[in-house]
């Protein structure tokens, strides 16, 4: 008897599996065929749906209303994408899971980001809080060694941020008002491939500032007051950009539009580096297009539009209409007029996630008649039950 009870027990807790494996969807979202890939947007959440399944991997919060999130995601171990944008957090959540590799929190409140809101990502690759009113934030040395995405644009912040991540391979800096580059702030960024520093406030940079760069193959300048009169404080941009290996955007205090790499500029003209115009960078954006890191981020000023099937990698396109449109598809930055699908929304309406699987009462009779056998309890119940 004592036998009988404990396969019995062990049957009960393998049936227990099962049926979370068979979990429904929560009723406000859309999930993938596991239910591990969850969309609940667009929804005006101030709470946690119930039923989402520990072991999901992607999670998008995004259109909501969402105050705080501290200590409410720790628990979903197996998440890597995660998607918060759009809501009106002032803070990043405490407690986020270690497991992320992506995270989208663009288009909220923030004002800070402290050294303990990203101490413990050593797996996230991108990072994304554009769209807030970040004035500040706080990294600590040889903390998110894998960060190789970091989108900071449309913020508040005066000067660049000190201690960036070793690895970083992208920085968006563009639309803030960054007018001074503190020493030793770019000098332990080997990787770094795309700066993008457009529309901001400089009107020089100091001696020096970009030499460590490396790596670089992309620098956007357009859009900021360079001083070009002042020839004594801008002299070092101006020889570092015809110079330099890397394709610079928005040549300071010159008439080409691109300068350095393939595209050396000559002279002085405008004080103020304006977008580039088409004829002048398509040559430029065939060449570099390719090496435009493939990640996708949060698109700004984005709606609650009807759901595209859920890709894992966004479709580049680069329009022949604008100048405009073919800089900024590229830069993956700019607002709801570019062609770049950034985040990865899970999917169209299913329709089996208001509908149980017709395949579900087949499955879970194959597996109690599978456990059943294999605890050798199947000739016993047949025996005196059947």
């Amino acid at each position: 008897t004592a036998y009988i009870a404990l396969k019995i027990s062990c049957l009960l807790c393998v049936l227990l599996s099962c049926s979370q494996a068979l979990a429904e969807c929560p009723s406000v979202c859309f999930c993938s065929r596991n239910h591990r890939d969850v969309d609940c947007s667009c929804k005006a959440l101030r709470r946690l749906p119930d039923g989402l399944q520990l072991n999901m991997v992607s999670l998008n919060l995004s259109h909501n209303r969402f105050l705080n999130l501290d200590g409410q995601l720790t628990v979903y171990t197996h998440l890597r994408f995660l998607d918060l944008s759009h809501n009106w957090l002032s803070h990043l959540p405490a407690g986020l899971p270690r497991s992320l590799w992506q995270l989208h929190a663009s288009s909220n409140r923030l004002k800070s980001l402290s050294k303990n809101d990203t101490v413990h990502q050593w797996n996230l690759r991108l990072l994304d809080l554009s769209a807030n009113r970040l004035e500040r934030t706080t990294f600590i040395n040889n903390t998110l060694t894998s960060l190789s995405l970091l989108n900071l644009s449309h913020n508040h912040f005066w000067t660049i941020p000190t201690n960036l991540p070793v690895n970083l391979k992208t920085i968006d800096l563009s639309h803030n008002f960054l007018f001074l580059v503190l020493p030793g702030s770019l000098d332990r960024l080997p990787r770094l491939a795309h700066f993008h520093l457009h529309h901001n406030r400089f009107s020089t940079l100091p001696f020096g500032a970009l030499d460590k760069l490396v790596s670089l193959s992309v620098v956007t300048l357009w859009d900021n007051p360079w001083a070009c009169h002042q020839y004594g404080n801008i002299s070092y941009l101006i020889s570092w950009s015809q110079q330099t290996p890397a394709n610079v955007l928005g040549c300071p205090c010159s008439t080409q539009p691109v300068c350095g790499g393939l595209h050396l500029g000559r002279g002085e003209g405008q004080h103020y580096a304006h977008m580039p115009t088409e004829a002048n960078v398509t040559e430029w954006l065939h060449f570099s297009s390719s090496s435009q890191p493939n990640t996708p981020s949060t698109p700004k000023g984005s709606s609650c539009a009807p759901r595209q099937p859920l890709t894992s990698t966004p479709n580049v396109s680069v329009s022949s209409k604008s100048s405009h449109q073919s800089v900024e598809d590229w830069l993956f930055t700019e607002r709801s007029s570019t062609r770049v699908k950034k985040t990865p929304t899970l999917g169209t309406r299913r329709k089996n996630q208001a509908i149980p699987n017709s395949n579900a009462p087949n499955f879970t009779t194959g597996c109690l008649l599978f456990l059943l056998h294999q605890l050798g309890l199947l000739p016993f119940l047949q025996q005196h039950f059947l």
